[in-house]
């Protein structure tokens, strides 16, 4: 039976990796996002033109959804000092609490499945601790307490976990890899020498999403080449 399933910031990057990964799977899949090309999805996805930072609802969902993820975020790495508070808001607005206007909306849709799954997204850099990443460490952060905290209020009907993933080939890294010394320099501080890439991130939430994940609940899975926890001589 075909699934129904939520991807939010489904347009490109590890979103857009995801829906293919569904699609192939033969599910329903609703890609939420603010700027998406309908043309540009796979045959039979469902475009949701939707603001994670607005108020506005997201329109035209099933009654009942098998599966949410929650894609959007943000990377601004820099000194804690030359912060402005605004800038460290609008991280915390798209990070988490972007994730949990949307969970609102569509917690009662997953608690109708019996078996719903929501993935997260966090970042190797909560448990490492890396300079200049205050603000995206700690917006991430939170959402590490909030699926914890949510697996346990909401066992057995939903599961929900996230996945921390070292630096990922995709558009919101852009600036970090912009040309072939940032790429090799990146590549050279992983255990496994080399980039994430969008697909290695999306088989993990389509496990988590999927039948095969329903074991696994209230998670930080390390989709990081061994960055947080290998310390090669």
């Amino acid at each position: 039976m075909a699934r129904n399933y939520l991807v939010v910031g489904g347009g490109s990057g590890i979103g857009r990796a995801l829906v293919d990964i569904l699609v192939q799977n033969g599910d329903n899949v609703y890609a939420a996002s603010r700027s998406i090309n309908e043309a540009d999805l796979p045959s039979g996805v469902k475009k949701i033109t939707f603001d994670v930072l607005s108020d506005d609802p997201i329109e035209d969902l099933p009654d009942e959804l098998h599966g949410l993820a929650y894609c959007p975020g943000s990377i601004n790495l820099k000194p804690f000092k030359s912060f402005k508070v605004e800038k460290l808001r609008e991280s915390l607005e798209l990070n988490y609490l972007g994730a949990v206007k949307v969970l609102l909306q569509v917690i009662d849709k997953l608690k109708k499945s019996k078996n719903g799954s929501a993935v997260f997204f966090s970042t190797v850099a909560v448990q490492m601790g890396l300079p200049f990443h205050s603000s995206v460490s700690a917006s991430k952060g939170a959402i590490e307490g909030l699926v914890r905290s949510l697996a346990a209020e909401y066992s057995p009907e939903v599961r929900f976990n996230a996945i921390a993933p070292s630096l990922t080939d995709t558009p919101l890294a852009a600036n970090l890899l912009s040309n072939d010394k940032k790429r090799e320099s990146n590549a050279d501080r992983n255990p496994l020498k080399k980039i994430g890439t969008p697909e290695d991130i999306a088989e993990m939430a389509a496990y988590l999403l999927g039948d095969k994940g329903t074991w696994i609940t209230g998670q930080i899975m390390g989709v990081d080449g061994g960055m947080g926890s290998v310390r090669p001589l």
